[in-house]
């Protein structure tokens, strides 16, 4: 099931009336005489939900469509300019200051989630920016000119209409606060209920140096284990050591196996395991009697034709039962009703000081910092190059106009 399938809501009403000053009864009735009476829904504070002129909110906009299924994300992908979308009664019109991507952006294009969903639709599950329309609905829990950052599909939009129940206000439109959305919540819920994590075991982190790994890292550290993490470079496993790493373990200057084998004999208690294919061969090899490896991805297969690595799934179950260890599949839209849980402990940490949330904006790519919808494409590229150190975040407008009401 697809995260768009999961999250969706019912339905929307599109918010009648855009614009425009007090109306009497009459004027309403195109010329038939009655008595002018109060409205239901006072159109008179219409301009409050949607005022186009005053947000300084264009009529037309950029977003990102998956026009074809494909893993290759820049064949399925095709930015195109298209009418800004009207929030219905539940919903915000969110204008995007920075979105988020993730290793699962290629799974979605090329149709993975759900079969059922057909091109051409929207892609991007992650933003934060600025309330600049909202319907009635909304307008009890979220103002005109806020800051929010949400899970929701279609955030790969200059504007992205939100379902109001889905944002998070937050105290500005910092890119970190993306961080929390999908990559930090995988981690802190993933380890909560499928880690059960004990004071003094190994956890081994992979990819422990990327958007979601960099969690991973702390909240077993806070949890009083001692924790491995795998990462391709030396500035990487100096960043690692700085959140709290106990063994970073560079994997281009030393062999992961060898390291495990020797420093760990008895295993690993817990595996938070990414990457997939030979890496998972050898988290499985490395469990300690009564290991948990817990499978949030496999990104070394997503490019592939079947976007999976190849894994000697004909010994595992030998393999679990000699050790009693298990293997657990990890994907959050099955583990919303922890969500908020997840996301309340996780800002009150950013709020103390005691959660780094490191972001990649594309400041040492070769071309630059990742800025405008244009640059999600390069984005993608940098994540699958393994280039990134912490969440990879593009920049998709600065911040809003100085003649913005906003």
């Amino acid at each position: 099931m697809s995260v768009s399938s999961l999250l969706r809501t019912s339905g929307r009403r599109a918010f009648g009336v855009i614009g425009g000053g007090r109306r009497s009864g009459s004027d309403l009735l195109s010329g038939v005489h009655v008595v002018p009476r109060r409205s239901i829904i006072d159109l008179s504070y219409s301009t409050h939900f949607m005022d186009f002129k005053g947000s300084s909110i264009p009529s037309s906009m950029q977003k990102l469509t998956v026009t074809r299924l494909s893993q290759h994300f820049k064949e399925a992908v095709c930015l195109n300019t298209v009418p800004v979308p009207t929030p219905g009664d539940g919903d915000l019109l969110v204008r995007n200051r920075f979105v988020g991507i993730n290793a699962s952006d290629i799974n979605y294009s090329a149709g993975r989630y759900d079969p059922s969903l057909k091109p051409p639709f929207d892609c991007g599950f992650e933003g934060v920016g600025e309330v600049v329309g909202l319907g009635l609905s909304a307008s009890a829990r979220h103002t005109i000119g806020e800051t929010v950052a949400y899970f929701s599909d279609g955030a790969f939009a200059e504007y992205t209409v939100v379902p109001a129940k889905k944002a998070m206000a937050v105290p500005s439109a910092k890119p970190e606060f993306l961080t929390l959305l999908v990559s930090g919540a995988t981690a802190y819920i993933a380890l909560k209920r499928l880690g059960e994590l004990t004071e003094g075991e190994t956890v081994l982190v992979t990819a422990a140096a990327g958007g979601t790994g960099q969690f991973a890292v702390q909240f077993a550290k806070r949890a009083g284990c001692h924790v491995v993490g795998t990462c391709s470079t030396d500035e990487k496993a100096g960043f690692l050591k700085s959140i709290g790493c106990d063994r970073p373990v560079n994997y281009a200057a030393e062999d992961l196996g060898q390291v495990l084998r020797k420093e760990y004999p008895k295993g690993v208690d817990v595996v938070y395991e990414s990457v997939g294919g030979g890496v998972f061969d050898l988290a499985v090899n490395s469990l300690a009697t009564g290991g948990r490896l817990i499978v949030i991805g496999f990104i070394s297969g997503y490019q592939s034709a079947s976007g999976v690595a190849t894994v000697k799934g004909g010994t595992l179950p030998i393999k679990l039962l000699q050790k009693s260890a298990s293997v657990r599949g990890f994907f959050l839209p099955h583990f919303l009703r922890d969500y908020q849980e997840a996301l309340g402990s996780m800002m009150q940490m950013v709020a103390q000081g005691t959660l780094v949330c490191e972001v990649d904006c594309g400041d040492q790519a070769q071309e630059g910092r990742f800025v405008g919808l244009e640059s999600v494409f390069r984005a993608v590229d940098h994540l699958y190059a393994g280039k990134n150190l912490g969440k990879v975040v593009v920049e998709v407008a600065p911040a809003p106009f100085a003649s913005s009401k906003l």
